[in-house]
């Protein structure tokens, strides 16, 4: 991983879209500092598109879609997209299953739990879980005593063996069933919402985060950005960022904000002169 102030100033004048996982990225110690909730702003004030893709759940997607200085958010790691019309003063909403399917994975990720809970101790049910619409949290850190490598393990073997998809964040095990996870889900939400093709036109985004289930949009974007706690699950992370802060949570994200608004000032001011 590279420093981030090694970013040129050219990539930054090239992006469109910045997209940022939430917890332990733009959050610090659980809370969303007014540090990063500022660079939020500062980067759309630049010109940018800002898209939270986060593991939380829908309940929280609708307040953020709605009052933070954002242009969609993708949650429940790639179950849906909400975003904020402004004309028509209401939020709207796609989820990538249908309502038919998405109860009867409710009531699969029931049964799931269940089989988590008995096989697992220490473990609990996330505090969240009430406000998802289609995945499972299992508590691993937040709420409870953190629990130790091999029982996180285990988690998600028992998932997985279920049939669901598995995928460790900095706080949580997220379990849903569903070909889907963050990335094809941004995909889907770029074309539709923006018409950029983020596949083709790798160049125009960027992606910060911090933990193993980013590891795919680790993997798809060359400016990836892994604020410094990144390194607490190098071992863990097929696919680590290309750069990398110097600080760590929110103070880290604030940190690439500042630059990519700065390179991006400096390049709009060499090509006036």
């Amino acid at each position: 991983m590279k420093p981030i102030a090694s970013l040129t100033a050219a990539a930054c004048s090239n992006l469109r879209l910045l997209l940022s996982d939430i917890d332990d990225t733009l959050t610090t110690d659980g809370r969303l500092t007014a540090e990063a909730y500022t660079a939020l702003e500062a980067l759309r004030n630049a010109g940018m598109r800002v898209v939270p893709v986060t593991g939380r759940p829908g309940g929280w997607c609708d307040h953020i879609a709605r009052m933070w200085p954002v242009d969609a958010v993708v949650g429940e790691n790639g179950a849906f997209y909400f975003w904020y019309d402004a004309q028509a003063r209401r939020l709207r909403r796609r989820f990538v299953q249908d309502e038919a399917t998405r109860t009867r994975n409710r009531e699969a990720l029931e049964r799931l739990q269940n089989r988590v809970l008995d096989a697992v101790p220490g473990a609990a049910i996330a505090s969240d879980q009430r406000y998802r619409e289609n995945d499972l949290a299992i508590d691993v850190c937040e709420d409870v005593q953190p629990l130790d490598r091999a029982s996180v393990a285990r988690i998600v073997e028992i998932c997985r063996d279920a049939g669901a998809n598995a995928k460790v964040s900095s706080i949580h095990v997220n379990a849903w069933f569903g070909d889907y996870d963050k990335l094809t889900t941004t995909r889907l939400m770029t074309e539709n919402l923006f018409g950029l093709d983020i596949g083709s036109d790798n160049a125009s985004a960027l992606f910060i985060g911090d933990s193993p289930n980013d590891a795919p949009m680790f993997r798809a974007f060359g400016n990836s950005v892994g604020v410094a706690n990144v390194r607490d699950f190098a071992d863990r992370i097929d696919d680590l960022p290309t750069y990398v802060t110097q600080r760590t949570a929110g103070a880290g994200f604030a940190e690439a904000a500042r630059l990519i608004v700065e390179k991006r000032g400096k390049q709009v001011a060499r090509a006036r002169v």
